[in-house]
């Protein structure tokens, strides 16, 4: 049986108050008595459940999101989680708060990360750029204390705790294998439209596309990547341009967030030529996309579940405990018109 509280009363001779006093390291306590509690805890074995000793006392956990400020309907999805969570905060002990950087600007993040390692938070989630500077400073901010999660984007290679995200090279993988079975054996091109090449979901995604695109259907060729950067304006000039100026485009496969962009120069060209198309998340757009045909699948992950997620990574690090891996493996799903949740 696990040793409590009451067996190291009884080995050190005092009261529940005394143990109580010296486990929380509160004063009132003589040196000779916090010394002969402290032997009967390590002669019984006791380890102490951090997290019900902090729920008991209270504690709050500050916990900060970086977020990209981005006019794309993931961004805005993901922003509104974060948002759910701090309504919820009262009965889950946070404190959390968001700050924004500009989407794909390294040094914004790394200034922000620089501020939070002065403040120290009980944690930091952030969207990630792969970027070195941005590497070593959460190494920093870890060594120093505070647990980082990665959210949507990974940094692999830094000493981040948890990624809250999909594999975004079995995402590529399978957004490619959809494409060519859709085509049918069909010959053409094929246009990849990413935000940037900065952040590592989007290299990844492309990584698992080009595998399987190479592997498995010779005869589509694949573009060069155009890069929105998930503006949605950007993204449908990129996509007009390309359109109009090849005739052999037969699919295309929308690795970032720029989708309403896409959506919008596919509708302007819709009498034109059939699109086979692959998108990721399921917002507004690409829901009513799906429902009229004009995008065939889309690829999510649940925002929600990775805002979950890292706030109980967080807490978890924070009381020094562990996680349940297989609670906070982030799904894949793949929706189609006639699955639409």
């Amino acid at each position: 049986m696990r040793p409590t509280v009451h067996d190291i009363a009884a080995a050190a001779g005092v009261s529940l108050a005394t143990v109580d006093r010296v486990l929380n390291q509160r004063a009132g306590v003589r040196e000779v008595t916090r010394k002969r509690v402290e032997e009967a805890i390590r002669e019984i074995g006791y380890i102490r459940d951090v997290a019900a000793a902090n729920l008991a006392k209270g504690r709050v956990y500050p916990l900060v999101f970086i977020l990209p400020t981005s006019d794309n309907s993931f961004m805005h999805g993901l922003h509104n989680e974060v948002r759910q969570a701090m309504i919820r905060s009262g009965t889950e002990r946070t404190d959390i708060h968001i700050r924004e950087v500009p989407a794909f600007d390294p040094q914004a993040l790394v200034a922000e990360l620089e501020r939070l390692a002065e403040e120290k938070p009980a944690g930091v989630a952030l969207v990630a750029a792969d970027a070195p500077e941005v590497l070593a400073v959460v190494d920093r901010l870890v060594a120093s204390g505070v647990p980082v999660v990665t959210l949507v984007s990974d940094l692999t290679g830094s000493s981040r705790c948890h990624y809250a995200g999909v594999d975004n090279i079995a995402a590529g993988r399978t957004a490619a294998r959809l494409l060519g079975r859709f085509l049918g054996g069909k010959a053409g091109d094929i246009t990849v439209l990413a935000g940037s090449m900065m952040v590592r979901d989007h290299r990844e995604r492309l990584e698992g596309f080009t595998q399987v695109m190479s592997e498995e259907f010779p005869s589509l060729n694949l573009l060069s990547v155009l890069e929105g950067r998930d503006d949605p304006d950007m993204a449908y000039a990129l996509i007009s341009d390309a359109l109009g100026s090849n005739d052999r485009i037969i699919g295309i496969y929308s690795l970032g967030a720029g989708n309403r962009g896409l959506i919008r120069a596919l509708k302007a060209r819709h009498q034109e030529r059939t699109l086979t198309v692959i998108a990721h998340e399921l917002t507004e757009s690409t829901r009513g996309a799906l429902t009229d045909g004009t995008i065939d699948a889309v690829l999510n992950q649940d925002a929600g579940h990775e805002v979950r997620s890292a706030i109980r990574v967080l807490k978890a690090k924070a009381d020094g405990l562990g996680f349940i891996a297989a609670q906070e493996r982030i799904r894949l799903d793949i929706f189609l018109k006639d699955n639409l949740p």
